[in-house]
């Protein structure tokens, strides 16, 4: 239902162009990978504090079926989004990387403004069918529309390790202070397949930290997080109002860390100094797991095809007036793990202790819905955005549509707009299923909504991100 709190959804405004990249040969890692030009995938968004009309989007371009794509490019909106223009940083060779940053591939964009309206991009880069794996970040001081040669944080070259799922957020309480956080994999032996692909649950580790404190000119040399034995993922901070930082992730069965150590859980870990030391690990919620199909976790009702999304994958957003925290994603809980169903759980002492996960989507018992994403507007507004299949048929196809759902009781009820779709799922890339990324972006702009998106478009131009605003009163 929509409600009573009047908001008005914008039309979707195409925020992707054609490839910049049509003409790189760059990344056959084996003969049967398959690459999915003018695809835009995996979008994430960020608006600038000083200038609220600019706005950064960033997503995957050229998708690849076994990991990451030809580049990441960047789009820049300087009227609050109703037209955006195209701009990348060298994070591949694709995209202009030469010498030690010519990587073969690029995956998991990022992007953060800080207090200054600085930006900055992140990368996982890639080459050697995996076995080189980097983290990249680039700084633009102008609004999106160029960007500096890409810093590495860390860059490793063999089997053992790899570097994974990062994120990277500016601090609003300390200007120059940036932090950058992945997972950092360890294969016993350095034992692992050639082919397997980014994001795989093989690909589990240590949280790093790597941080700025002169707005990107230096980067400290990357630290373990926590001591603790643990198989972290999605690892993303959020700050509050008085400086704390909170650390989210997904981390796996079998690690050992207590309180669960036979079951996947949502978890947090909290810093008081800017990120120097780090609170053992909370336990959010456990994870309720899916059925799913293979070693994906949702499927096409249709055909049984996977579907290749990022459940367990956290996000997080902060009501930057009362300090309240609050952390979606998606799991089986509600459906004895059939399907996915997107959940909130709320902290409002800096992530210590947090409530009890509630359904946020209106989406009928017999359809999943996934890639939640989070944010509050300024009046305390609680946004969720996520896909669904409730618009499924017997007919061909498998409509998906974006809603937005919304909440003016921290969290506790929430009513539903429907704001993109429906579009064909069955036409997304195939990446180890259909794959419009692990994540979506969303931001807030003031008491508006700002959705930041991929949908599907036709065999010669697979995926596009689109940009819809909802306004608030």
């Amino acid at each position: 239902m929509a409600g009573a709190y009047p908001l008005s959804v914008g039309a979707p405004v195409l925020a992707s162009g054609p490839s910049p990249f049509a003409g790189c040969t760059v990344g056959q890692f084996f003969d049967t990978s398959v690459n999915y030009p003018n695809t835009e995938v995996e979008p994430f968004v960020a608006v600038n504090p000083t200038n609220p009309d600019n706005l950064i989007g960033v997503w995957q371009q050229d998708r690849w079926s076994d990991g990451g794509a030809h580049g990441l490019v960047a789009s820049w909106s300087t009227d609050g989004g109703a037209t955006w223009a195209e701009s990348f940083a060298a994070f591949s060779a694709c995209s202009g990387g030469t010498g030690q940053n010519a990587y073969e591939r690029a995956s998991d964009p990022w992007v953060t403004f800080d207090p200054e309206g600085n930006a900055y991009q992140i990368s996982l880069s890639v080459s050697d069918r995996l076995a080189t794996s980097a983290i990249l970040v680039s700084k633009s001081t102008d609004g999106g529309a160029t960007w500096d040669r890409p810093i590495t944080l860390i860059r490793d070259t063999s089997s053992l390790h790899f570097n994974d799922k990062q994120s990277i957020t500016a601090d609003p309480t300390r200007p120059g202070v940036v932090y950058a956080v992945w997972d950092r994999g360890t294969f016993p032996g350095g034992r692992r397949s050639t082919t397997s692909e980014m994001h795989s649950f093989a690909y589990r580790g240590q949280p790093m930290l790597s941080r700025t404190t002169d707005g990107g000119a230096h980067w400290s040399k990357p630290v373990a997080m926590t001591n603790q034995n643990v198989f972290t993922l999605g690892n993303q901070i959020a700050v509050t109002p008085d400086g704390t930082l909170v650390d989210v992730f997904w981390t796996g069965r079998g690690s050992g860390l207590q309180p669960s150590p036979n079951q996947d859980f949502i978890g947090a870990m909290i810093s008081k100094d800017a990120g120097r030391h780090w609170s053992p690990v909370v336990k959010i919620a456990n994870f309720a797991e899916l059925s799913g199909c293979g070693f994906e976790r949702v499927c096409d009702p249709d055909n049984d095809q996977p579907v290749r999304v990022g459940t367990n994958i956290p996000d997080i957003g902060v009501d930057q007036a009362t300090g309240a925290v609050y952390v979606v994603w998606a799991d089986g809980r509600y459906s004895g793990g059939s399907r996915p169903d997107v959940v909130v759980s709320r902290s409002t002492n800096d992530g210590r202790k947090w409530s009890t996960p509630v359904r946020v989507n209106q989406t009928p018992a017999a359809a999943a819905a996934f890639n939640p994403a989070v944010e509050v507007s300024s009046d305390g507004t609680v946004g969720v955005t996520y896909y669904d299949f409730r618009a499924n048929t017997s007919a061909a196809g498998l409509p998906t549509e974006v809603f937005l759902a919304h909440s003016h009781t921290t969290g506790k009820t929430w009513s539903e707009r429907r704001i993109g779709g429906p579009f064909d799922m069955e036409k997304a890339p195939f990446a180890r299923g259909y794959f419009l990324g692990d994540y979506q972006g969303l931001t807030a702009i003031g008491r508006d909504f700002l959705a930041f998106f991929s949908v599907t478009t036709n065999a010669a131009n697979s995926a596009n991100v689109v940009a819809v605003r909802v306004t608030g009163p």
